[in-house]
């Protein structure tokens, strides 16, 4: 069964729909659809983010990196599963396309309402680079994510660290080497962005107190985002349910949000104990009045709190701690001793405890402590983050002879406890003791010769200050020939990595595959490279002459 949503494309409204061969998009009031793509055409996929104000979608083609845009039309929430539907159908379409390695297709050209072929404009330049992470047979694929995953990790690498880009373009794209060859050594840093992908982002600290805006005019405006309003029902359910009882049947949505910014019950919402001074110039309001209610003031608050027996989180635990060593209650800490702070201290302890609660999820409190079998106390502050998983073995020293080594070790320990026999230890301390003689004398007329230190400290002078000299100077270069040296420089970094890596290929806990002549091809392969530096360098150093930079500054510019 198709897949289809309302969604607008280039600001004109129309049907999305994606059957099991292409993916069209017909104009409202219009039979022949004005885009057609099949599915073989379809390389990469973009969405908004989250939250956005609009639900959009990107869907990359062959040999056009703009592709096409869609802009989902229904309301949000609907929008928002319209286009998750899409998205996953997409990136199965895209798995398999990249699985199967298909041939570039031509680019599909939007029709008109008579069939016609429409100009279409230039495809715009994009830095995504989402067709650039092209996968080969070699392809190192992170254990327990398929082809689609992998990509998104690699292109999410690519676009935070755009050095790593322009270096992915430069060797990459231009056919140097090979995609897994660009990554092998790399894989830290797709584990270290799918680690960041996994963790489940935590409820925000901040506690819910919209701020109003003063516009012109001295009107006060207050952006109500769904966002806020989701955070203003968890905040504070009794809003939640004026909502539920009033909205539709007695007020709008607007002027429900209209009158409970304005009434007491906003007031007395806010973190801020001056909001009490603020609720006596509110008017009336009755439907939101019949919501307030009474500050939560007294000695003991309204709500019970729960018992805690766990000393490491209970802290009043020392007001009958030790009480056999004369420890005495504070004083100092009076409860209620300004009225006026309980409801407000009271409310950011009921905002902690629910983001404490948020972050435990739906866990009976009996089975949040730590249970170990050893039954040791300290167990329940011990934090799994902070201890290594596992130890490392090292790198195993090769060594000829190893027989002898020891050996001479065994022989050198024994000549040492041998001659650490006969020492006489009362000559020795006497003699010690005798060379000590007369040291404050002899210590006043300790002359240190400057020279030394004069020298030393002008050397480090100058070698700073000459960094400093190459740092300020290297701007004079044309930003075409200076970016042109750092490409140089990266790529030469980038060949010496790569011909090292095969000499001496990582451990074997590694993904890594590769035969030993695999790796004697590719030494070989990065050696012819880095054996043409020179000439890049030679060429740098004659386009800098037509730049007007002098080939010595070329040669020894410091990057």
């Amino acid at each position: 069964m198709p897949t289809t949503a309302k969604a607008s494309y280039k600001k004109q409204p129309g049907t999305l729909e994606l059957n099991d061969s292409h993916l069209t998009w017909t104009q409202d009031g219009k039979k022949a659809p004005a885009v057609r793509v099949p599915h073989t055409e379809a390389t990469s996929l973009f969405c908004s983010k989250e939250g956005a104000a609009q639900v959009r979608l990107k869907l990359g083609l062959v040999n056009d990196e703009a592709g096409h845009n869609f802009t989902f039309t229904s309301p949000q929430a609907v929008a928002y599963v319209e286009r998750e539907s899409f998205k996953q159908e997409l990136t199965n379409i895209i798995s398999r396309n990249r699985s199967a390695a298909p041939t570039p297709a031509p680019k599909p050209t939007p029709l008109t309402a008579t069939g016609t072929p429409a100009k279409t404009p230039a495809p715009i330049p994009s830095t995504s680079r989402a067709t650039s992470v092209s996968s080969d047979s070699r392809t190192p694929i992170l254990s327990g994510t398929d082809a689609a995953t992998d990509f998104r990790l690699r292109k999410k690498v690519l676009l935070s660290n755009p050095e790593l880009l322009a270096l992915h373009k430069e060797l990459v794209m231009s056919g140097h080497i090979t995609e897994s060859e660009f990554w092998d050594g790399r894989e830290y840093l797709l584990l270290a962005e799918a680690a960041a992908e996994g963790q489940k982002r935590g409820r925000p600290g901040q506690l819910v107190d919209p701020r109003p805006q003063t516009v012109e005019g001295g009107e006060v405006k207050i952006v109500i985002t769904p966002q806020l309003v989701h955070d203003i029902f968890d905040e504070f359910p009794v809003v939640a349910k004026a909502y539920n009882e009033n909205v539709p049947n007695k007020l709008s949505e607007a002027e429900f949000w209209k009158r409970y910014f304005q009434s007491k019950l906003f007031n007395a919402h806010r973190a801020s104990i001056r909001s009490s001074a603020t609720q006596h110039v509110v008017k009336d309001d009755p439907i939101f009045d019949k919501y307030l209610e009474k500050d939560d003031d007294e000695l003991e608050p309204r709500r019970a709190r729960n018992e805690v027996s766990d000393l490491f989180i209970n802290i009043g635990a020392t007001l009958e701690d030790h009480v056999e060593t004369g420890n005495e209650k504070d004083v100092t800490m009076q409860a209620g001793r300004q009225r006026g702070a309980l409801p407000l201290i009271r409310k950011f302890n009921e905002h902690s405890e629910r983001l404490l609660n948020s972050a435990l999820g739906e866990v009976p409190p009996a089975k949040r402590r730590r249970i170990d079998d050893d039954d040791d106390t300290y167990a329940q502050i011990t934090l799994d983050d902070l201890c290594d998983p596992e130890a490392t073995s090292g790198i195993v020293l090769q060594m000829q002879d190893r027989e002898r080594y020891f050996e001479g070790q065994l022989a050198r320990t024994a000549s040492e406890q041998a001659s650490g026999e006969v020492v006489d230890v009362r000559a020795a301390f006497a003699e010690l003791k005798n060379g000590f003689g007369g040291w404050e004398s002899r210590f006043s007329q300790l002359r240190i010769d400057k020279r030394a230190g004069d020298t030393g400290l002008a050397s480090m002078t100058q070698n700073v200050s000459a960094r400093l000299d190459i740092r300020t100077r290297k701007t004079d270069f044309p930003p075409t020939l200076f970016r042109q040296l750092t490409t140089c420089q990266t790529a030469a970094n980038e060949f010496l990595r790569q011909f090292w890596t095969s000499l001496y290929p990582p451990p074997a806990t590694t993904s890594s595959t590769t035969t030993p002549a695999q790796n004697a091809a590719k030494a070989s392969k990065m050696a012819a490279y880095l054996g043409k530096t020179h000439e890049k360098v030679e060429a740098l150093v004659r386009a800098g002459q037509m730049e007007g930079v002098e080939p010595e500054r070329v040669q020894v510019v410091r990057l």
